[in-house]
């Protein structure tokens, strides 16, 4: 409950991060292996090939698609035989570019490549023009331009912030899980459960004292996991703000935002009947079980149910709606993502809450109605 969330955090955000600039700087620092495959009769484009900086051009083999596999080769490029004399005939050609999908090294000197063609088609369509004493910019007759006009804190925060409430959401249930099985199956273990029965306690207030219990505990581990993540953010934002004025990242700062007090209140607000709905939930599921071990095969598999909704949440194209606003879980991962990137949508906010409020009233009266059956209670 204490240690996970204050180590999972800075793990996530600032190891993660440091690990991925080493990654991605040494990837980019490495000179790859290339081939270059036919072109034989193309002399003006091998020169313009093997004139790329930063590559160490190898000889061809038939084994080529072998080698980039094993990843002794990093990309290859296959030439027409009449690379050259095509373009100078106007016709069409037509160049393959192999590579390793997925691996960071290959997609780096495919990249290499690829540039390096593309600055030779151009370079060809200037000389076709010049032959035709037309200008340069005769075939681009206009210019398109993509402007961000959302602020660097948002854009990090849409992209990274979701992460936050998936995080909180998995620990919160996590946190409440065992101290749920050990108030229930662990009392019938232990043969506690009918000392406590026959104390002059009511079953609700009974009920109610567990379920304040595990609520505790949920609690204490979400709060963690905020302020964990909240400070994690703000050391990588100044840390990976450092690293690119050095040098050793590239020009945008993914850290580009911070968690504010407002946010984190907002975060903790929506999670806090989230929380009620999953201490009540694991608290009535867990009664069913005889023993520690039988509570923890019936709520294992909830955690599967808790982890997809929260994940959907992260996925990009996933839009908070009034219908999303109604299912568990989603709602609070999605208007979390968005109080985190500074959006509050307070008709959604409000409807998320009412609708959580329901549901952990609904999981709440569950639980202590169960309490009050003798043959949940006495299983055997």
């Amino acid at each position: 409950m204490v240690v996970v969330p204050i180590v999972i955090m800075p793990l996530m955000s600032i190891g993660i991060g440091t690990l991925m600039i080493k990654v991605i700087g040494k990837a980019q620092e490495e000179i790859p292996k290339i081939m270059i495959l036919g072109g034989e009769n193309s002399p003006r484009a091998l020169a313009d090939l093997k004139a790329i900086k930063g590559v160490d051009v190898v000889p061809s083999t038939p084994d080529y698609r072998q080698q980039i596999s094993d990843k002794k080769v990093r990309a290859a490029v296959d030439l027409p035989s009449d690379f050259d004399k095509s373009l100078d005939d106007g016709r069409v050609a037509s160049v393959k570019i192999y590579d390793y999908a997925g691996d960071l090294n290959s997609g780096f000197a495919a990249d290499k490549l690829e540039k390096s063609l593309r600055d030779y088609s151009d370079s060809t369509v200037k000389r076709r023009l010049e032959s035709h004493n037309l200008p340069a910019d005769f075939v681009k007759p206009f210019e398109v331009e993509k402007q961000n006009v959302a602020p660097p804190e948002k854009v990090s925060g849409a992209a990274i912030g979701g992460f936050l409430p998936y995080f909180v959401i998995i620990l919160c249930v996590t946190g409440a899980m065992y101290p749920a099985i050990d108030l229930t199956a662990g009392e019938k273990e232990r043969g506690t459960i009918e000392t406590i029965l026959c104390s002059p306690v009511s079953r609700t207030h009974l009920v109610l004292g567990k379920f304040l219990m595990v609520l505790t505990a949920a609690l204490c581990t979400a709060i963690l996991a905020i302020i964990s993540m909240g400070v994690s953010f703000r050391v990588a934002k100044a840390w990976m703000a450092s690293a690119i004025a050095a040098g050793k990242g590239g020009a945008d700062n993914p850290f580009n935002f911070s968690i504010g007090l407002e946010a984190i209140a907002a975060v903790f607000f929506m999670v806090l009947p989230l929380a009620v709905f999953f201490s009540a939930t694991l608290l009535a599921i867990a009664l069913f079980a005889k023993s520690y071990k039988e509570a923890q095969s019936y709520l294992s598999p909830l955690i599967i149910l808790v982890v997809l909704p929260a994940i959907a949440g992260i996925l990009p194209g996933v839009e908070l709606n009034a219908r999303l606003a109604m299912i568990p879980v989603l709602s609070t991962s999605l208007v979390c993502k968005e109080i985190v990137s500074g959006t509050f949508h307070w008709n959604y906010i409000g409807l998320i809450f009412l609708s959580s409020c329901v549901y952990a009233s609904a999981a709440l009266f569950i639980a202590v109605k169960l309490f009050q059956r003798e043959d949940v209670l006495f299983r055997t």
